[in-house]
């Protein structure tokens, strides 16, 4: 065969693979308002950055007619490119091909960008739209599964993986999203479940639809599965984009600064008075959040779900934070069985990629009751107190109201190995609110009143006057310094410049035994 006939063969193999299942399936792909995977590649990476891998290969199996539906690269596109210009690895199953099912030669593809990424030291990007496991392959389905499964295992904490579920994704396929960092999903159009509509009605006799039972606003809001929902899938890619630029490359790296423009010296007057008169009321959290982060930009991870607790992403000074706090605005920003999990599980994720952790607390307990207790609120509410523990990376707090009882602990306090303990003036610590105390110590004296009533006011006032104020935690250095709140700013930016080489170690260990 001449050079250029070889060269006219290679042409048509590329052109071949890049129309994955052919014109008529991209057609149906579009009428369904999705994208193909390619087409998906191009919104997420760089312009002609995407450097395509194995797109020749094939599956061998030729059971039930098996070997007469080939395609060249089979059910996934992978390959590596370039987010802001930095290096990402990336895989996109290709639903126009047999539902982008997942066969021994899928995963084999699958496998192998899993390990140059961790190779490399560079985020993974797994893009998926399948039918799950291919039937006709069996075993051999499974095993390619479990596989992906193993590197996502072992490369967590190594480097960052997010999946970007923009189609159906069910059965064991749900667990390589599950094991990574960070689930995106669009409305309309992303699924998982582990069994679908059909297997829960015949088992359960449950009457439910795709959406109610694993769609994207379910996973946002009930189950907490996802982390970021989008309405259509451009905004999606433009969203791990920006959540990228908030993470190194990997765990021996930092994120990197950014020249955000914003003065270290800007103060926000409007802090000085957002705390109201009454312990009782409400205020918004995030306004907090806004008016001391870089241009008041905040990425928020889950905001629909267990809204009482508010983790994200900000940057203080071009360098990037992670933000845990409570918000008021939500059951009081008591802290529940899903604020514990969502914000130990954001407090790790920042630890394994050396990101700073802000914590602003305004907590006035526990969430009580028996439901909660039944839940394992004890158990639950433990992770988080091990993972502000464990971590150590830079972790500053700034207690801009209530820190009552054994949630005080919680959210990072002191004692907790945490690096600097700030209050606001409004700041009130104690073992529990002022009713509750009162009604303790004092109980004999309230019951002996000629009136109960009076006494009890009375009471609260007294223990208020002593507890609702930060100065005697600060007076045994439980709180290192009492704050100007509008100063927040200025000094959590100079802390954090002060903690900037901060090395702290863990004892001798394989790993230790997270209460889970």
């Amino acid at each position: 065969m001449s050079k250029e006939r070889k060269l006219l063969e290679l042409k048509d193999k590329i052109e071949k693979a890049r129309l994955g299942g052919g014109k008529a399936r991209i057609e149906k792909q579009h009428k369904r308002g999705k994208l193909t995977a390619r087409e998906r590649i191009d919104l997420l990476l760089d312009e002609n950055s995407f450097e395509e891998m194995d797109p020749f290969k094939m599956h061998e199996c030729s059971d039930f007619g098996m070997e007469k539906k080939k395609f060249l690269g089979d059910g996934v596109v992978t390959g590596y490119g370039s987010i802001d210009g930095r290096l990402v690895f990336v895989y996109a199953f290709d639903f126009t091909v047999l539902g982008g099912s997942l066969s021994k030669a899928v995963a084999e593809k699958i496998v192998k960008v899993q390990e140059l990424s961790a190779k490399n030291g560079a985020p993974l990007i797994g893009i998926n739209d399948s039918g799950g496991a291919r039937v006709q392959e069996g075993v051999d389905a499974l095993a390619g599964y479990t596989d992906i499964f193993r590197n996502n295992i072992l490369y967590s904490g190594v480097v960052p993986q997010i999946s970007a579920v923009v189609g159906p994704c069910a059965g064991g396929a749900v667990y390589s999203p599950a094991l990574t960092d960070f689930i995106f999903m669009v409305k309309d159009i992303s699924y998982m479940f582990l069994t679908g509509p059909r297997v829960v009605k015949s088992v359960t006799h449950e009457e439910v639809t795709k959406e109610e039972l694993g769609g994207a606003t379910t996973h946002a809001t009930k189950s907490g599965v996802s982390h970021f929902t989008y309405d259509d899938e451009k905004s999606l890619f433009q969203g791990i984009r920006e959540l990228l630029s908030y993470l190194p490359q990997n765990n021996t790296e930092e994120p990197q600064a950014v020249e955000m423009g914003d003065s270290v010296n800007r103060v926000d007057e409007d802090l000085n008075y957002i705390i109201p008169d009454d312990p009782n009321r409400a205020y918004d959290m995030k306004k907090v959040i806004n008016s001391i982060l870089d241009n008041g930009e905040f990425m928020e991870v889950q905001p629909l779900y267990a809204k009482n607790m508010i983790v994200g992403f900000g940057r203080l000074n071009g360098k990037s934070v992670g933000i845990v706090a409570n918000q008021p605005k939500s059951l009081a920003g008591v802290i529940d069985v899903k604020a514990s999990n969502k914000a130990a599980r954001f407090v790790r994720f920042c630890d394994c990629f050396n990101i700073p952790l802000v914590t602003f607390e305004d907590v006035p307990g526990f969430m009580p009751g028996t439901d909660q207790e039944f839940q394992g609120i004890i158990k639950h509410g433990s992770k988080l107190l091990y993972a502000y523990a464990e971590a150590t990376v830079p972790k500053i707090t700034i207690i801009t109201r209530k820190g009552y009882g054994g949630a005080f602990c919680v959210m990072n306090s002191r004692n907790l190995r945490g690096d600097l303990s700030l209050a606001w003036p409004s700041a009130e610590i104690a073992v529990m609110g002022p009713k509750g105390a009162s009604s303790i110590i004092f109980r004999h004296e309230i019951e002996e009143a000629e009136n109960p009533k009076e006494k009890l006011q009375e009471k609260i006032k007294e223990y208020r006057d002593k507890f609702a104020n930060p100065y005697v935690a600060a007076s045994k250095g439980i709180i290192d310094e009492v704050i100007e709140p509008k100063a927040t700013r200025y000094k959590l930016i100079k802390s954090l410049e002060m903690l900037n080489n901060k090395r702290d170690d863990l004892p001798p260990k394989k790993h230790g035994n997270i209460p889970l």
